[in-house]
């Protein structure tokens, strides 16, 4: 009799082609995949509930897989994380429990957690390098935080949406988009119940252009409205975003 399991992850997206598996080179499903397959030498597919982009981070990644029989649940994560440890992944599962046949890491999913950091200094960064933006030009927050605010709700976000998006459509609910400044550390945390492909991401670049002065906070509202990616900032580097929660 099959069993499926729900399991946590985080990863270090920085030598990673993302979450879904390429031909290319090494990706999160991929590595997933092989533990299993060396674990118990069955193949199995396993369904994340978001596909991260290339060096994009993970702190608590959902996903799920279905086993041909029932295996305690402790012996699986250890076991996975010896062979993703024998591979030199920069893969790690937290945690490993039994679910429903039902339950699926992203369709069950009733909102996504994002954390984008940024690093506001002069100096170049060394050990944050590939974890956080670095943005050397000094940055109003409060600014940033002003012109956030126009993102809040139920809106078309097509000022946001990457060219290749797969979405159905461009219209979806920001539940929260809060900015926090520690010393240079500005994080941003955001959630809603599904994002865009490259949402966050394209919003950070354009509030990093509120902070820096290039845009006004009421500039937010108007790219908003037009509905037109060209009028929106730069996509945000991929090493500053991480995908922090999932909530069920």
């Amino acid at each position: 009799m099959s069993q499926r399991y729900k399991i946590v992850i985080e990863y270090d997206g920085t030598d990673l082609l993302g979450w879904q598996k390429q031909l290319d080179g090494p990706s999160v499903q991929e590595y997933l995949e092989k533990a299993i397959y060396g674990f118990l030498q069955q193949t199995t597919e396993v369904y994340g509930a978001g596909r991260t982009d290339a060096g994009v981070h993970a702190l608590a990644q959902v996903a799920h897989f279905d086993l041909e029989f029932p295996v305690d649940e402790f012996r699986i994560r250890e076991a996975m994380n010896a062979h993703l440890r024998t591979m030199e992944a920069p893969v790690s599962v937290l945690d490993v429990e039994a679910v429903s046949d039902d339950f699926n890491a992203r369709f069950s999913a009733k909102g996504r957690s994002y954390i984008y950091r940024i690093t506001n200094r002069r100096a170049p960064l060394v050990l944050d390098k590939n974890r956080s933006w670095w943005v050397y030009v000094p940055l109003d927050v409060e600014k940033m935080r002003e012109g956030a605010k126009f993102l809040l709700g139920n809106h078309d976000f097509s000022s946001f949406r990457a060219a290749k998006c797969q979405a159905k459509s461009p219209i979806k609910t920001l539940d929260k988009i809060d900015i926090e400044q520690t010393d240079e550390n500005i994080t941003f945390y955001v959630e809603a119940r599904s994002f865009l492909h490259h949402q966050v991401r394209n919003m950070v670049g354009t509030l990093k252009m509120v902070g820096d002065g290039h845009l006004e906070p009421e500039d937010v509202k108007k790219i908003l409205e037009s509905k037109d990616r060209t009028k929106a900032g730069p996509t945000a580097p991929a090493q500053g975003l991480y995908l922090s929660k999932i909530m069920y």
